[in-house]
């Protein structure tokens, strides 16, 4: 969840698109399994859901909360590459908020989840071992003292949260990190798909290709839907986007998961290029109805791990 907001420029038989499609479930995964394997863009890809699978060790208990930091091996084939993925928020930081056409309350925590579970199931198809920060409704971090209160992470308890995810890719040795969030905006009429890249780091022209990978490939599988009418928002540096919740983190000017380190606020920042995708606006009816709608989390998924695909590929 961002302030970056931006006006709907058209929409086309908003209402008729949705009506009848069932919206999903908060769920709570421990998994990302298929048993089949399946293509990119394929229709066995088209299909792929998170499945229940046998418990994963976590990569180090110790450090992080039950569920998070979990890493899964490939399905099929094994390109020897692998890809971490953020589901934001979670836990004791709910996120933005949104609603449904229907009227349902719509909490970023429990719509990033999804999208994450079956973009893994189909990485994992292709080959690709995936790390992820959390496969159930609670923090990445175990929360310490003075990082809650009235059962709602301090700022404090936040930014541990978050640095913990940076942490997770680092200690999975990722070689792409995607961070899945959604918008909220000041008016209904705010909406479309926004990926923030970092344009400080070493490695920033990469993170920009991945960021624009991830925008482009979003912005397709939503479109092939003819009246899925998402506006493209663009890719914009993470200085342009994000809340700051105290001087400090104002003054960083980045975001956590993408960001630098800095001495004395962060000192683990993750080691590979990255991008953060704000595919929806929760705040907007229709974009709200179609985050909390499977289809529209495997169209976000699909694009997702299309991007990865042709990122980590090779060319030539």
């Amino acid at each position: 969840m961002t302030s970056w907001s931006r006006e709907r420029a058209r929409r086309l038989r908003r209402t008729a698109l949705i009506a009848g499609l069932a919206t999903a479930a908060v769920v709570v995964v421990a998994v990302m399994a298929s048993s089949a394997p399946a293509t990119q863009g394929s229709a066995a890809a088209a299909g792929a859901t998170p499945v229940a699978e046998a418990t994963v060790p976590a990569l180090d208990p110790a450090r992080f909360a039950t569920g998070a930091c979990l890493a899964y091996a490939p399905t099929h084939g094994d390109r020897m590459q692998t890809v971490f993925l953020d589901a934001g928020h979670g836990g004791p930081d709910p996120g933005g908020v949104g609603v449904t056409e229907a009227g349902r309350t719509l909490h970023e925590r429990d719509m990033t989840l999804p999208v994450v579970a079956k973009a893994a199931t189909l990485l994992r198809a292709a080959g690709f071992r995936v790390v992820v920060s959390r496969t159930t409704n609670g923090p990445v971090a175990n929360p310490g003292p003075g990082d809650l209160t009235g059962g709602i992470f301090t700022p404090a308890g936040l930014h541990r949260d978050v640095a913990a995810r940076a942490t997770c890719a680092n200690l999975g040795k990722a070689d792409a990190l995607v961070s899945v969030h959604y918008n909220v905006g000041a008016s209904p009429k705010n909406a479309g798909v926004m990926t923030v890249y970092d344009a400080s780091r070493p490695f920033s022209a990469q993170n920009l290709q991945l960021a624009t990978l991830v925008q482009d490939n979003i912005i397709k599988q939503l479109h092939a839907h003819p009246d899925w009418d998402v506006p493209d928002v663009g890719v914009v540096k993470d200085g342009a986007d994000g809340n700051a919740l105290t001087a400090a983190g104002e003054a960083y000017g980045h975001l956590l998961i993408l960001g630098p380190a800095k001495a004395g606020y962060f000192d683990t920042p993750s080691r590979m290029p990255g991008a953060l995708v704000e595919p929806l606006f929760l705040t907007d009816p229709f974009e709200g109805t179609l985050a909390a709608s499977p289809p529209g989390q495997l169209a976000i998924a699909t694009g997702i791990a299309d991007a990865v695909e042709q990122f980590l590929t090779p060319s030539g």
